[in-house]
């Protein structure tokens, strides 16, 4: 603690110029005092709390006959292997040596941590953890109780078990690292009350890979840049992956069923989501798809079906002259299949297929001008009411989606249950022929194509 001390109070010197230089430097002293100041070469300090980890003695008695897991790792010499007999065994661990652990045979090895604290710190870069059970975390949300918190880079995380803890997989600033083919789950708690399946905080270019995360709060990237989220399988969770600050990250390959939350991109710049499905997010606020202040994303092939909303976007994109992009994706089965609320114009929709939906689009707030703010172009509508005369495969007259009596039940969310009720059935009827007021334009596709085209997801069946 002294030298960062030092390296600290070092660097604050060199921000606060002398008076000499001040009266040398016209610019410097119109700008202020550390204007001028080269932060470049200062020290990195530890952003995170410190390991605290509650000795066995005070862990469930469950565990007090139980061989210490620790014993093994300290008779490990650094870069060497751990080969584990199969057993029970008590946590908790902390590993600072770059070593490989892995079981003997193929026997199951179970470190448990007695329901208190967490069980397993790997803080050491270039480890292997390997077909290991962790279980049994304490329930602390102020302590961030743990099943497995990661604290090192470049380690190799697979096929282990993640059952009966608060948090399952925590990074927190680790870089390189992979996490895959592994389980995890969570407490059984209420859902808001569980802890993050995998959490990576301030932790970069990490590879989270085939991994099934079911039961748990959420899957989230804080300030962490370019990950790569492929192969998941995400189940019965609130968000399936939440990015906030988080740029540059890749989300393509994943499964995802019944979270309220599929994939929500939270002021994020840059990234893709691409073959994806996210299949029934219901409920009052079930989502396929959202975006909050967030840019330059690109959205493709992806299958967003059974979704109360299959795209929530707020205020997106939010950078000036960025974009987000639809290309190819399948809007099936959704209540509402495109929900922007706020925005002002940048997405950009292209090949999409939309059948199914008691809603294709809705702009909540706006002119009906400002559906021609958004590019649509070549999208598949099962709502089209036009030909194909010369059998281009494109229709010949523009689709274009106009908001009529619809305006009940999206200005008052309650009446959503009565969307397709005869008596709004019938004014939605009446408008259309009618109409008593000039309705909304919510969207206009020159080119919608005539006929559906076939897709595939990678990796699927389907």
């Amino acid at each position: 603690m002294l030298h960062k001390l030092t390296a600290l109070a070092a660097v604050m010197a060199l921000a606060l110029p002398t008076a000499h230089a001040q009266d040398d430097d016209e610019g410097t002293r119109a700008r202020g005092p550390g204007s001028g100041a080269d932060f470049s070469t200062a020290p990195r300090v530890d952003v995170h709390k410190p390991v605290q980890l509650i000795p066995l003695y005070m862990r469930d008695k469950r565990i007090h006959g139980l061989q210490p897991f620790q014993e093994l790792v300290d008779k490990t010499p650094e870069g060497g292997v751990l080969k584990v007999p199969a057993g029970h065994y008590a946590g908790p661990v902390h590993v600072k040596k770059r070593m490989i652990i892995e079981p003997a045979g193929e026997g199951e090895v179970v470190i448990d941590g007695g329901d208190k604290g967490t069980v397993f710190v790997l803080e050491t870069n270039e480890a292997t953890l390997r077909k290991l059970t962790i279980t049994g975390s304490g329930e602390s949300h102020d302590a961030d109780d743990t099943c497995l918190n990661i604290r090192g880079h470049g380690n190799l995380i697979e096929n282990l078990h993640i059952a009966d803890c608060l948090f399952g997989i925590d990074l927190k600033q680790a870089d390189h690292n992979i996490v895959r083919n592994s389980k995890v789950r969570s407490k059984d708690f209420e859902l808001g009350v569980r802890g993050d399946g995998i959490r990576l905080w301030y932790s970069h270019d990490n590879l989270i890979e085939n991994n099934l995360v079911t039961d748990t709060r959420d899957m989230v990237a804080w300030y962490s840049h370019r990950n790569i989220y492929r192969g998941n399988e995400g189940r019965r969770s609130r968000y399936s992956i939440h990015f906030m600050f988080a740029n540059d990250n890749i989300v393509e390959n994943n499964r995802f069923y019944d979270n309220a939350v599929g994939i929500y991109f939270m002021y994020m710049e840059g990234g893709a989501a691409r073959n994806n499905i996210i299949s029934h997010a219901t409920g009052a606020t079930g989502m396929g798809l959202g975006f909050k202040e967030s840019s330059d994303i690109l959205l493709e092939n992806n299958e967003i079906i059974y979704c109360a909303v299959g795209v929530g976007s707020d205020l997106s994109p939010f950078q000036p002259d960025t974009t987000i992009r639809f290309v190819n994706n399948r809007f099936a089965f959704n209540g509402i299949a495109i929900q922007l609320t706020s925005e002002l114009g940048g997405n950009e929709m292209h090949g999409n297929t939309f059948e199914g939906n008691l809603t294709d689009v809705f702009q909540a707030g706006r002119g009906r001008a400002e559906g021609v703010k958004n590019k649509w172009e070549g999208n598949y509508f099962d709502t089209y009411q036009g030909f194909d005369r010369d059998e281009d495969g494109v229709g010949d007259t523009p689709h274009e989606e106009y908001a009529y009596a619809d305006r009940i039940w999206m200005e008052i969310p309650n009446a959503r249950f009565f969307k397709t009720s005869p008596v709004l059935e019938m004014l939605d009827f009446l408008e259309r022929l009618a109409p008593f007021s000039t309705p909304d334009l919510q969207a206009r596709d020159p080119k919608p194509l005539y006929i559906k085209p076939e897709r595939r997801i990678e990796g699927s069946a389907s």
